[in-house]
């Protein structure tokens, strides 16, 4: 079991202490060298049955399956599935959309920064590896996977300086991602989802082309779905710079109906590629998707 060394900003002892009994599953095979919990679909020599195969000469003897024999007179190699560990790579965005706060304790930035810190804590706690990468427009800060919380410290201590950068583009960050690794892998996405649909879908697809298991942690601040904010006010976008002055009031029906439209094309996309999608409310506590993802 790993315990956390030092104590860093986004990842508090509370923090740490609840999700020392998670245990984040993977559903694709991975790959990987150390043995651990996860599948590779490749044959090896472990303990879970895979399927039996002729005896060939040249095999080790110790393989054969002598109770098989015994009751076929053939003799047959017990396959088996190897166990991988897994990388897990968290993506979390720091585009300045994800500076916004309103009506939650803290910006959607900060809080996805306790999600990263929380899912690379998960990982290593249970013998696997992790790795941080932050993107705004484009890829911007890579940690590389780290097994032990030692490892972790300089991307835990990364994440207490990073700021929010300018305009992002999440469909240029995963296509980037998904051309840098070359082994299938855990992929954690941390973003508000802010941009254009299809065009985020379109990185997202290129993930799971590349056979990852993909991770969404879609970062909302209440208010963005319910506008709260009330009478003429002048919106400033975050990433431009651009101001509209709307009657909020005048808009709000509309705005919740595309809000929600958004939201719920995003999530049944990546139900229908078999990525796990998770709507995290920022005044929800952030141990809470984390320890959703692990069932």
């Amino acid at each position: 079991m790993a315990k956390t060394e030092e104590t860093y900003k986004y990842l508090p002892s509370r923090l740490a202490q609840r999700l020392l009994t998670s245990s984040i599953n993977v559903d694709k095979p991975m790959d990987g060298m150390r043995q651990s919990q996860h599948h590779s679909d490749s044959i090896g020599s472990s303990v879970e049955f895979a399927e039996y195969r002729e005896y060939h000469p040249g095999d080790p003897i110790n393989r054969v399956d002598w109770a098989v024999y015994a009751r076929t007179d053939r003799h047959v190699i017990r396959e088996a599935f190897k166990e991988v560990s897994a990388t897990c790579y968290v993506l979390l965005d720091i585009s300045a959309s994800m500076d916004y706060q309103h009506d939650g304790p803290m910006s959607k930035l900060d809080y996805g920064k306790y999600l990263a810190a929380a899912m690379m804590f998960a990982m290593v706690n249970q013998s696997d590896s992790s790795a941080l990468v932050t993107f705004d427009a484009k890829m911007k800060g890579y940690f590389e996977p780290a097994s032990t919380p030692s490892g972790l410290k300089p991307a835990l201590l990364h994440l207490e300086d990073v700021q929010t950068g300018g305009e992002g583009n999440i469909e240029a960050s995963l296509h980037d991602v998904a051309e840098l690794l070359s082994d299938r892998s855990l992929i954690v996405v941390i973003s508000d989802f802010l941009q254009d649909c299809d065009s985020m879908l379109r990185g997202l697809h290129h993930l799971h082309h590349e056979g990852m298991d993909v991770t969404v942690f879609h970062v909302v601040d209440p208010s963005e779905m319910t506008l709260s904010m009330r009478g003429l006010t002048e919106l400033i976008d975050m990433e431009t710079g651009q101001k509209l002055s709307l009657d909020l009031d005048a808009v709000r029906d509309t705005y919740i109906r595309q809000a929600n439209r958004h939201i719920e094309r995003i999530q049944r996309t990546c139900l229908n590629m078999q990525m796990d999608y998770f709507f995290c409310d920022t005044r929800k506590p952030v141990h809470e998707p984390v320890l959703k993802r692990s069932f």
